[in-house]
């Protein structure tokens, strides 16, 4: 069995320096997850992220953007900065989005920033990898506005109810990353899951963190994609061979990894 994880940070601080960050994927294509795909954030992990992809070509994929976290009075300067990596290999656009979780000081400056890399997207032909969280109803305003776009892609740390999963696919060729939330004990996301097709769904750990069950708590890595797997095996009273199969086969589709 192969495996792809569609959201990784293997240069986290974390995972310091290289000799870190190289375990990290020697212990990840051990555990059969040949293909890992690194979340941008910001212009202060990007050099790392890259070095690291050089240090493992087609075992590491890169995306970019700016993270919605990272959004603040300077986000139009960290769009800019994007463009000096243009045709060196990103896969999507990500990790964008919004997240008004821990506050709405930058909420117009976040959806501001959405837009023009949504756009960003369509220019360079790539997916988007979506970070959405306390903000559903202002993300799907801005994906109706850009709907002219053709704009495919995935929802991040999916953890959603079935409906916003059947509101995203109207608008095409969207998927949802599924990860280590569909371990917990009390999480309702395993009977979501249920209902979304196999084809629709991608692995993911968001390393270093969401580590899966029984590891919760600690530091999360792509090594864990297996237990993931299982889950969605389980649920789907399936085995995990062909969670295997399906789910690397849409990411390779999606990310034309």
């Amino acid at each position: 069995m192969t495996f792809v994880d569609t959201h990784t940070h293997c240069t986290d601080e974390s995972f310091p320096g290289v000799e870190e960050q190289d375990a990290f994927v020697r212990r990840a294509r051990d555990a059969g997850v040949g293909r890992m795909l690194l979340a941008d954030i910001d212009t202060r992990e990007r050099d790392a992220m890259y070095a690291a992809v050089a240090r493992h070509p087609g075992v590491l994929f890169p995306m970019l953007g700016l993270y919605p976290g990272s959004v603040d009075g300077n986000w139009r300067d960290e769009i800019d900065a994007l463009q000096a990596w243009k045709g060196k290999g990103a896969v999507a656009i990500g990790e964008i989005g919004l997240d008004y979780h821990y506050g709405v000081e930058f909420k117009e400056q976040q959806k501001e920033a959405l837009r023009v890399q949504f756009e960003l997207a369509a220019e360079w032909g790539l997916p988007v990898n979506i970070h959405l969280r306390d903000a559903t109803d202002d993300f799907f305003r801005i994906l109706d506005d850009c709907r002219h776009l053709g704009l495919r892609g995935n929802l991040h740390a999916f953890s959603g109810s079935i409906e916003t999963f059947r509101r995203i696919r109207k608008y095409g060729d969207w998927s949802v990353g599924i990860g280590g939330v569909i371990t917990f004990k009390k999480a309702s996301l395993p009977e979501t899951v249920k209902q979304i097709p196999l084809e629709c769904i991608l692995l993911e750990t968001d390393a270093p963190y969401m580590a899966p069950t029984p590891l919760r708590g600690t530091r999360n890595e792509s090594a864990n994609i297996p237990l993931i797997a299982a889950k969605v095996a389980e649920v789907k009273g399936i085995d995990i061979e062909t969670v295997a199969a399906v789910t690397t086969d849409n990411a390779k589709r999606l990310f034309a990894i």
